[in-house]
């Protein structure tokens, strides 16, 4: 254990000014406002059900608050397709997929189990 000086232990400490350590500490919200992220597109899995109406597609409420969406959502086939239709959304439908009608899609060009984009119209 060292033991100090008795002249060492006579000497003042330096006090800090606290104002000065405060202002170099953000304030709360800019630091929150950072961590929050607006997602605008997620690349998911097109499912084929013939219950679905032509003009809606299906989605998971989570997948929807997340996206933004409220009544319509863009689906984006690799980049060359893009439609649009009235969201519908319900909570039974996974959360890595959308459903839509399959005639239509099959009239598309689209299988299946295609991955492909979705994002708020």
């Amino acid at each position: 254990m060292l033991s100090l000086s008795s002249e060492e232990s006579k000497t003042p400490s330096q006090k800090r000014d606290v104002k000065q350590l405060v202002m170099v500490i953000p304030p709360a919200s800019e630091v929150l406002s950072k961590g929050v992220k607006q997602v605008k597109e997620k690349r998911i899995r097109v499912r084929l059900k013939s219950d679905v109406s032509p003009d809606e597609l299906r989605i998971n409420p989570r997948l929807a608050k997340e996206l933004n969406i409220k009544e319509s959502i863009e689906l984006s086939i690799a980049g060359r397709k893009k439609l649009v239709f009235k969201a519908t959304i319900l909570e039974g439908i996974p959360e890595g997929e959308v459903w839509a009608n399959e005639e239509l899609m099959k009239e598309k060009g689209v299988a299946d189990n295609s991955m492909a984009t979705v994002r708020a119209a």
